[in-house]
């Protein structure tokens, strides 16, 4: 049977993961500048194998609206090319046969819109699963005091800890989201 401070530890590391998984969505969201977060976890298909992109080239900013990927194998150019035109991502690649060069192109207003919609749409995602974590920790608390493993007073502090961490975390889930809506914003 977990203690008390299992149910708050897990609770907490989920929490936390839930905050680490928007960062990595919100690196993939495109802004008007130049950034490696943008392609780096694509994955391209190197002999078969899906491999994330950033295990396979450097990826450079020399410029704040370029991006350069040169491939540590250079026969991998073709697919790495295919695999960033294949994610979506609001970018074409160009292949000069040695290195693959991004422009980033200026945001239209109705792209940067579209943009802090998504960013929207995932916080409130990510929202959700700390909800969800919040939820299943308090059960589980619940559960314990209802075996007798914990008196009705440390039920009652867990469940405060609990909410206390979830509010810390939806916080700096929002603080996030104003963030990426800034970046998005700005020209």
């Amino acid at each position: 049977m977990e203690s008390l401070d299992d149910v708050l530890l897990n609770a907490e590391e989920h929490m936390e993961k839930s905050l680490d998984f928007l960062r990595e969505q919100f690196a993939g969201l495109r802004t008007g500048k130049a950034d490696p977060a943008l392609v780096e976890n694509v994955k391209v298909s190197y002999y078969g194998t899906p491999t994330r992109l950033r295990e396979l080239a450097s990826i450079s900013t020399p410029e704040p609206r370029l991006l350069v990927i040169s491939p540590f194998d250079p026969t991998s150019l073709a697919d790495i090319e295919k695999a960033i035109l294949a994610a979506n991502v609001g970018v074409t690649p160009m292949n000069d046969g040695r290195v693959i060069r991004i422009p980033i192109p200026e945001l239209s207003q109705e792209r940067r819109d579209e943009m802090i919609k998504v960013a929207r749409a995932r916080t409130e995602e990510s929202r959700v699963a700390v909800r969800n974590v919040r939820r299943d920790a308090n059960e589980t608390i619940k559960k314990l005091q209802k075996s007798g493993t914990i008196s009705e007073d440390d039920r009652d502090q867990g469940l405060k800890d609990i909410q206390k961490t979830t509010d810390d975390t939806v916080a700096k889930l929002d603080d996030l989201l104003a963030q990426k809506e800034n970046n998005l914003m700005t020209v």
